[in-house]
């Protein structure tokens, strides 16, 4: 059973968000680069060459003639240099009509004279004597590109300013903060795990009414641990406590800690704890601490010298509370066994919470809270689906329910109907049906024969689970076809001669290909992994070998392999002589199940002919069908006379 699904019902809710308008206003003044700078020096530098390219030199006496001829618009004369303007038509066309000419400081008596008289005769025109216009050149020239200066040093240092305040902002939490009325998730909501609701329910009485405690000298435990596999309802377990404390609850992952900066991730530690502090009583709600509470210096691949240095301020943290100051620091992980040992000891994590798999009565639970939107056909019995779903978990149950009703939705039905809830369970445990995945008529039989082959060994052998469905559908990446097993319950403890029926059932595929056609395909390949790794764990977890004895070699918690690796680091707790003796011990058990297998069906071969010519003819085989098919051979298991002129 494939676990890997996230949970269900994340904690989704966020801080409001600031306006449009002043998010676009913000990303404005962030994008002001070198670029503007640029643009604007080219713009200043247009402008004066433009000024320049429209006043063409002339010599002083020719710029007297003109005025003697009245060609001349206006002048302005300085101290060193008269300027002025052209009649229109007194120049050639696409040439400049300004003019300037310099006079050199002399000094002309009789330029005054002729300027009158160009006045009156030629209508000589603003004409104003001695001016500033020196000045105001200059000012023309230097203020705007002053002024250009004054404005780059401006955005300059206010963009300082802004990287300034952003890399301070760095060491700042990065906890998504609830108020108390925003999370309306209770209990109620919380369903299958009622063992660690009741755990972390005193932590509500305390928030609520400490002094209950507190007059006993009773303290809140200062961190919770949620333990479980994915999907189990961690998060919603947390989200839950937070609406029914009714206090601010800050939610941030792991990794929201850990950055390439040296320092932050303490940082951030510290600023969340005084902030949780200042809004006490309060709840932190740390998931996937497995990312930021790994332990330290483990495993071939070294430490993290930036990750310890956070954990070592967690752990600082979580010891200088005071006492009963109203912090709960609540956590979870899928991955227990990677957290130090310091994390988990009396004073930090005082309380560990496990949300385990739920079991028939919880996932019926679970199934009625997910179902209250949900319209069904009335041939659903949400009971039998609770029996159907044995391993699942609560993300599993919700996506289950979901893949129903967009089945039932792309049929166009009313509600949803229990063939719908059946072919949601299949593509939920084996995939998506590949209906365009054509087999040839020798490869359609094979699988046949390999599908029944680990269908009548389940029939007959005791300790396996009996079948639910055989079908020949091709599913998922890989799978061909597949046996669908349904416990008749729960199960918490195996015994050792219920493995032994399981690893027969396993190989029964592969047997009863030997059987039919004499030699064997590579469809056994799941199969066959499989059985190994249950053979290899009888002999050295479960001490479940005569040969071997009641030793347990590679338990160690089932830690993952790249923190054990002890054929990588020579760390192997065992001789080269045991490891010897127990592949020869694993070969043993896996070849008396395939005998075992093989004699079976053997002896049965009527029923994996009839079973096997049934799949080729409709592909998919349930329950009802399957009695009666096997309908003589639970007689002859039961001791009975066979039924004669039985229906195959």
């Amino acid at each position: 059973m494939d676990s890997r699904h996230r949970e269900g019902d994340p904690l989704r809710t966020e801080r409001p968000e600031p306006k449009e308008k002043d998010k676009k206003a913000a990303k404005r003044r962030l994008q002001f680069s070198v670029w503007y700078i640029f643009l604007a020096v080219l713009a200043v530098v247009l402008f004066q060459s433009y000024m320049t390219s429209v006043t063409e030199e002339k010599n002083y006496s020719e710029v007297k003639d003109w005025i003697r001829e009245g060609k001349v618009e206006y002048v302005e004369v300085s101290s060193d240099a008269i300027t002025g303007e052209l009649k229109e038509g007194a120049v050639e066309k696409g040439k400049p009509r300004k003019f300037r000419a310099e006079i050199g400081g002399l000094e002309d008596p009789k330029l005054i004279e002729e300027l009158e008289t160009a006045k009156r005769e030629h209508g000589l025109k603003h004409y104003k004597g001695e001016t500033g216009s020196a000045v105001l050149e200059v000012l023309l020239t230097w203020v705007p590109l002053l002024l250009l200066m004054g404005a780059i040093w401006f955005f300059l240092f206010r963009r300082i300013g802004q990287e300034r305040e952003t890399v301070l902002s760095l060491g700042k939490s990065r906890a998504k903060i609830y108020a108390e009325t925003d999370i309306k998730t209770t209990f109620v909501d919380v369903a299958g795990v009622d063992e660690s609701v009741d755990e972390v329910k005193e932590v509500v009485e305390f928030l609520r009414n400490p002094e209950k405690f507190r007059r006993l000298g009773g303290q809140i435990p200062k961190g919770i641990l949620l333990v479980g596999l994915p999907g189990t309802g961690k998060t919603l377990l947390a989200r839950a406590l937070a609406g029914e404390a009714r206090v601010p609850f800050f939610h941030l992952s792991g990794s929201d800690f850990v950055e390439m900066f040296a320092g932050l991730g303490a940082a951030r530690v510290r600023d969340l704890f005084k902030q949780a502090k200042e809004k006490a009583p309060c709840i932190i709600f740390i998931d996937e601490l497995d990312a930021l509470g790994r332990s330290r210096s483990v495993g071939a691949l070294g430490g993290h010298e930036e990750r310890e240095q956070t954990l070592n301020q967690l752990l600082v943290e979580m010891d200088g509370f005071e006492p009963n100051a109203g912090v709960v620091l609540l956590a979870a992980t899928n991955r227990p066994e990677l957290l130090d040992p310091a994390l988990l000891r009396p004073g930090r994590f005082d309380r560990q919470v496990v949300v385990d798999r739920p079991d028939q009565k919880g996932r019926l639970a679970i199934l009625m809270v997910h179902s209250k939107n949900k319209k069904y056909a009335p041939d659903v019995d949400l009971e039998t689906v609770a029996k159907r779903t044995v391993g699942m978990v609560g993300a599993d149950l919700a996506n289950v329910l979901n893949e129903a009703a967009l089945l039932a939705g792309r049929k166009e039905k009313d509600g949803i109907s229990r063939a719908d809830i059946e072919e949601a369970i299949d593509r939920v445990m084996a995939g998506l049906e590949k209906k365009k995945r054509l087999l040839s008529p020798k490869e359609k039989e094979i699988v046949a024969y390999h599908e029944s082959g680990h269908a009548i060994l389940a029939e007959v052998l005791p300790g396996a689970d009996k079948v639910h469905k055989v079908s020949i559908v091709p599913r998922g990446i890989a799978a061909l076809g597949m046996t669908i097993h349904l416990p008749t319950e729960d199960r918490y403890l195996v015994t050792k001669g219920e493995l032994e029926d399981r690893l027969a059932v396993m190989l029964g595929g592969r047997s009863a290909e030997e059987l039919v056609f004499d030699q064997v395909s590579t469809g056994a390949q799941n199969d066959l992994e499989v059985a190994t790794d249950f053979a290899r764990r009888m002999v050295v977890e479960y001490g479940m070998s005569d040969r071997i004895g009641l030793v347990s070699f590679d338990g160690a918690g089932r830690r993952p392999r790249f923190l054990m690796a002890p054929d990588m680091l020579g760390e192997r707790r065992y001789s080269e002589e045991t490891a010897r003796e127990i592949d020869l011990e694993v070969k043993r058990i896996l070849d008396e199940a395939h005998a075992r297998a093989k004699a079976v069906l053997m002896a049965n071969r009527p029923e994996l002919e009839s079973l096997a010519k049934k799949l080729l003819d409709i592909e998919v085989v349930g329950r009802e069908e399957l009695d009666l098919l096997l309908a003589d051979l639970k007689s002859r298991l039961r001791g009975e006379p066979a039924p004669e002129n039985r229906k195959t």
